[in-house]
C-alpha cells in the first residue's frame, strides 16, 4: 500500500462510512455554533501581532483599506478568524484549504491555455485543515457582502445556505466520480451568474500591453521602465533591484522541467514595488519587467513576499520549510489549471511565491450582487470549494460526513450570520483603536 493512509485504502462505501462516524465525535449541528470569547481575546493584538513580519511604513494603507467597510475588514483580518476557528470543535477531515476563502478572492484570469477560467485566486493562507474552515470563512464572507450590496437577512440567509448546499451537493457528485476526472473538472455554468459574467468582461477586455501602458514609460534606448506612481507603486533601482533579479536564478530552479526552457526565452529589464490587495498590503511585493519577442511581448512577474500561514499555529503539522513553496504547492493542489510559472524563491531572510503578474484578470463587483446575483454567485462558489476540496482530501469521507447537505447548510448559514454580526462589532472596535491612536491608517492612499 506504501504510504496511503488507511481509510484511503478502504473502499469508496467504506470510507463514506468513516466519514459518516466522525458526526459521533462532532455533529454536524455543533457547526452551527459560535460561543463567546474568552476575556483575554482581543482582536485588534491578535491584527497587530499578525503583521509583524511587514513593512511597517505601509501598514497605514492597509488599515485605510481595512477602514472602508466591515467586509474589508474582514479581508484584512484572516488572523483574527482564523484564531476563532481553532477554538471550535472541528470534524478533522483534512484538505488542503484555500485559507482566505472570501467571495473577492474569486476571480477570472487566463488559464495557461489562453482561455478565461473563474476559480480562486489568492492562496496566500493555503495550508492542510479541517475542510469547514474554508466553508465557514467564504459563508460569513457572503453574509457581508450582501450586507454591503443592500441584501436583507433573509437573503443573506438564502445564500448562504444555497452555497453550503451546492458545496455539500458537488462533494458527494465528486466522491462518486472517477479521482481524475474530478482534478480535470472545469465549473461551466459560471456565464449564467452576472457577477462572473462582468468578471469575464472585464478580463476578456485586458490586454497584455494594458499593463505596460499603465506601469511604464519609455526608458533609456527606447526600453520601457517602471513608473514612479508613489505611494502604491515606484521603481527599484540600485542594490535592491540587483537583489530581486539575483533571486531569478533559486526561482529557476522551483520550475518543472517543462517550463524552465520557456522562462528562459524572456530577458529581464526593469523591478519595481507594487501595494497589493488589502490582506496582502505591507507584505513585499516584486514586480519584474520581461521582454520576449520584441517590444509588443511583455511579461510581468510578481514576487511576492510569503509569511506563515495565518492558521499554521493551530494545526499540529502547521510548520512549513519555505513559505512561498506552501503556497505554489497549495495553489497546484487546489486548482486544476494553475500559472504556468508559478514558483518560489528567497531573498534575504524572506521568502516569496513567484507568478504571473495577470493581465487577465477580472474580480466582483460588489454591486453586482444585487437581486439574484449573490444566490448565483453562493452556487458557484460552493462548487469551487468541493472540487478543491475533492482534489487535495478524501471527497468519500466529506461526503459521509455532510449527508445529503441540509443540516450542513443551515448550520454553515448560522454560523455565517453570527460570525458577520461578530466581524461587525470588530471592525467597532477597529474604528475605535484607529481614533484613539492604537493603530494608524493613512488619511488617503486607501484606494487601490
Amino acid at each position: 500500500m506504501g504510504t496511503r493512509s488507511a481509510a484511503s485504502a478502504c473502499s469508496a462505501n467504506d470510507r463514506r462510512l468513516l466519514g459518516k462516524k466522525r458526526r459521533d465525535a462532532v455533529s454536524r449541528q455543533t457547526h452551527g455554533g459560535l460561543p463567546p470569547r474568552e476575556p483575554q481575546f482581543d482582536p485588534i493584538a491578535i491584527l497587530l501581532e499578525a503583521n509583524a513580519e511587514r513593512v511597517r511604513h505601509l501598514l497605514p494603507i492597509k488599515y485605510a483599506r481595512m477602514k472602508e467597510s466591515p467586509f474589508a475588514f474582514f479581508r484584512g483580518a484572516v488572523s483574527v478568524m482564523a484564531a476563532d476557528l481553532a477554538r471550535l470543535p472541528n470534524s478533522g477531515l483534512e484538505v488542503q484549504l484555500c485559507g482566505d476563502a472570501h467571495v473577492q478572492n474569486l476571480g477570472s484570469f487566463a488559464g495557461p491555455d489562453g482561455n478565461l477560467v473563474f476559480d480562486l485566486n489568492d492562496f496566500d493562507e493555503t495550508i492542510r485543515g479541517p475542510f469547514e474552515w474554508d466553508l465557514k470563512r467564504m459563508a460569513a464572507s457572503l453574509v457581508l457582502a450582501g450586507r454591503e450590496s443592500g441584501h436583507d437577512a433573509a437573503a443573506c440567509k438564502s445564500a448562504t445556505q444555497a452555497f453550503a448546499g451546492s458545496y455539500c451537493r458537488f462533494i458527494g457528485e465528486f466522491s462518486r466520480q472517477p479521482i481524475l476526472r474530478t482534478a480535470r473538472n472545469q465549473v461551466r455554468r459560471q456565464e449564467r451568474a452576472e457577477p462572473i459574467h462582468a468578471a469575464l468582461r472585464q478580463s476578456e477586455r485586458a490586454r497584455p500591453l494594458d499593463l505596460l501602458k499603465k506601469l511604464t514609460e519609455p526608458g533609456r534606448h527606447g526600453c520601457p521602465r517602471f513608473r514612479d506612481r508613489r505611494p502604491l507603486f515606484w521603481r527599484l533601482r540600485g542594490i535592491d533591484a540587483r537583489e530581486v533579479l539575483d533571486s531569478l536564478g533559486p526561482y529557476r530552479e522551483s520550475l518543472g522541467p517543462e517550463h524552465v526552457g520557456l522562462f528562459d526565452l524572456f530577458r529581464s529589464l526593469d523591478v519595481g514595488f507594487k501595494v497589493v490587495g488589502t490582506g496582502s498590503v505591507g507584505l513585499r511585493d516584486y514586480v519584474v519587467l520581461f521582454t520576449g519577442n520584441g517590444p509588443r511581448d511583455p511579461l510581468f512577474l510578481q514576487i511576492k513576499q510569503e509569511t506563515a500561514s495565518a492558521y499554521a499555529k493551530y494545526l499540529p503539522n502547521g510548520a512549513s520549510r519555505h513559505q512561498g513553496r506552501r503556497v505554489a504547492e497549495g495553489q497546484r493542489a487546489i486548482q486544476p489549471l494553475s500559472d504556468l510559472l508559478l514558483g518560489w524563491t528567497t531573498i534575504g531572510p524572506h521568502e516569496f511565491l513567484v507568478r504571473q503578474l495577470n493581465d487577465h484578470k477580472g474580480s466582483i463587483d460588489l454591486q453586482l450582487l444585487r437581486g439574484g446575483g449573490i444566490e448565483s454567485l453562493a452556487l458557484v462558489a460552493g462548487e469551487l470549494l468541493a472540487r478543491g476540496h475533492a482534489r487535495s482530501g478524501d471527497a468519500c469521507q466529506i461526503a459521509g460526513y455532510c449527508g445529503p447537505g441540509g443540516k450542513v447548510a443551515r448550520a454553515v448559514s448560522a454560523f455565517a450570520a453570527a460570525y458577520a454580526d461578530r466581524t461587525e462589532a470588530d471592525y467597532r472596535a477597529f474604528r475605535a483603536a484607529i481614533k484613539s491612536g492604537r493603530i494608524k491608517a493613512a488619511r488617503n492612499g486607501a484606494s487601490h
